[in-house]
């Protein structure tokens, strides 16, 4: 990261959701210690391939990437439990393109839990089954209430995904921008985890139904999270 950020705060750098202590991870995940619970959202499994597909080559190493990193933070974490939030497959025909050792790797990382939830998304309502875990809409689980698309008005204890955010600043004549964590203390929306995701600025007029005012920022840098107040926020 740049001196545009913040100095990082002391690891782990932690977020209080509706008076639950989730520490946010430069990885993009979010682990809950009470519960032994990892939050990872749109991991998007063969976006790559679907874009070949269409025309737009881009490497198809997408999926193999992405499960090292979510690899490496569970093996920094040990959950008892983790919970996919949605569009975890770019699509319903990722399965079928998913080579067999990458689809090895997830069957293995999905035996390591206790318990495994595919949370439904709008790219993926049911996720293939042979990988294991189990699919729901949503989960109430204790202050929280975990789900892929966030909804409009007040909703304390929400935490889903789907948008994306990311957040950009300025400082000492350079910008910055990075994906993040957004949130104002009741509701929280996690990055986009897969390797070809992109993001939506926080700053846009998608997130003023979730939102009363411009949320907090916790942006991913390469080892750390850089909190940054909604008022230093810029957009696109």
């Amino acid at each position: 990261m740049t001196d545009a950020l913040r100095t990082p705060l002391t690891e782990p750098v932690f977020m209080t959701v509706n008076d639950a202590r989730l520490i946010a991870d430069p990885s993009g995940v979010a682990y809950w210690p009470d519960e032994s619970v990892l939050l990872v959202s749109d991991l998007h499994f063969e976006k790559g391939s679907a874009y070949a597909a269409r025309g737009q080559l881009l490497p198809p190493y997408d999926t193999r990437a992405t499960l090292k990193r979510l690899g490496a933070a569970m093996a920094l974490y040990q959950p008892r439990s983790v919970v996919a939030l949605g569009d975890s497959f770019h699509d319903l025909g990722a399965d079928g393109r998913m080579a067999p050792d990458d689809a090895e790797t997830l069957s293995a990382l999905v035996a390591t839990v206790e318990d495994w939830l595919w949370i439904e998304g709008n790219h993926d309502p049911k996720p293939p089954a042979r990988f294991g875990g189990r699919a729901g809409f949503e989960l109430t689980l204790g202050p929280l209430h975990l789900r892929h698309e966030p909804q409009p008005g007040e909703r304390p204890g929400e935490v889903a995904g789907h948008l994306h955010p990311c957040a950009k600043i300025s400082g000492q004549g350079r910008r910055v921008r990075r994906r993040c964590f957004a949130t104002d203390g009741q509701r929280l929306i996690l990055p986009a985890f897969g390797a070809y995701t992109g993001g939506l600025n926080v700053c846009d007029i998608a997130y003023a139904p979730l939102f009363r005012r411009r949320p907090h920022a916790y942006m991913l840098g390469r080892e750390r999270v850089y909190a940054v107040n909604g008022a230093k926020l810029l957009g696109d």
